[in-house]
């Protein structure tokens, strides 16, 4: 099931395959929508439907219908919000957030207390990995994280608290530009001061390239794509090391890295 609010704009016709392109096709429906009724073509035994409503509006219940949360484009309260009703469920519901911009891209996983089986020589272990909800990773001290942390991981987190920050000031999602670059840089510097970091591990040109990008880059959604099916696949059947718990890619360099961000209890 989807559940997007978002128009069909521009960006999202370059990106997303999905939508068809002639305008009397997609006029008046959501992204949701249309990703919907693509899909279904795909695979006719699979039901594909798409909600509407505002996300962030959805009691906890809603997701108990639900093994596998995936959200993307979300804001950092509705990251929380959601990773937390996730939480609160009797049953374990996997969740997953994912961001794309322009190069760039993340991969976040929540699978809470989970276990699992892996090969090792001739027999399958039985394994446990007890994974910090969303909120709980941000809050973990950037002191704290190894010195050759990914720098798209702090990154990341300033232009989330920068767009969390102008929302609150009644401003929409997604409006970043090049134009705010300078309001960016200044709030790198106190996040960094906070945090005792060294404002070169979150430099200048990433932020430029996060800030000024516009909509998502196709080549880079299909490898967070591809990567994200896999992981989601790993916690449904309970085989296979699943990621833990972030996932960082710069098409700059080609590199993806695996990052595990954790609070001291984990």
């Amino acid at each position: 099931m989807e559940l997007q609010l978002r128009e069909v704009s521009e960006e999202a016709l370059s990106a997303n395959f999905l939508i068809p392109p002639e305008e009397s096709l997609y006029k008046g429906k959501t992204l949701a929508e249309l990703c919907s009724d693509s899909l279904k073509d795909f695979n006719s035994m699979v039901c594909v439907s798409a909600e509407k409503g505002d996300i962030s509006s959805f009691s906890g219940d809603f997701y108990s219908k639900f093994d596998v949360v995936v959200v993307s484009g979300c804001t950092l309260t509705t990251k929380k919000l959601i990773n937390e009703n996730c939480r609160r469920l009797s049953k374990r519901v996997a969740f997953y957030s994912v961001d794309c911009r322009d190069s760039c891209g993340e991969i976040f996983v929540d699978l809470q207390n989970y276990k699992y089986t892996k090969k090792k020589l001739d027999e399958a272990v039985e394994c446990e990995l007890k994974y910090p909800s969303f909120e709980e990773v941000i809050a973990v001290p950037w002191s704290k994280l190894h010195r050759k942390m990914s720098k798209l991981f702090y990154a990341m987190r300033v232009i989330e608290k920068f767009e969390e920050t102008h929302q609150q000031m009644g401003r929409s999602s997604g409006e970043i530009s090049t134009a705010d670059l300078p309001a960016v840089l200044n709030l790198r510097k106190q996040l960094c001061q906070a945090q005792s970091l060294r404002e070169s591990q979150v430099p200048d040109a990433l932020l430029e390239r996060l800030v000024s990008g516009r909509g998502e880059f196709p080549p880079v959604c299909a490898i967070l794509g591809g990567i994200l099916g896999q992981e989601v696949i790993k916690a449904i059947s309970g085989k296979g090391d699943p990621l833990k718990n972030f996932f960082f890619f710069d098409a700059f360099d080609g590199k993806g890295v695996i990052e595990d961000v954790s609070n001291s209890d984990a």
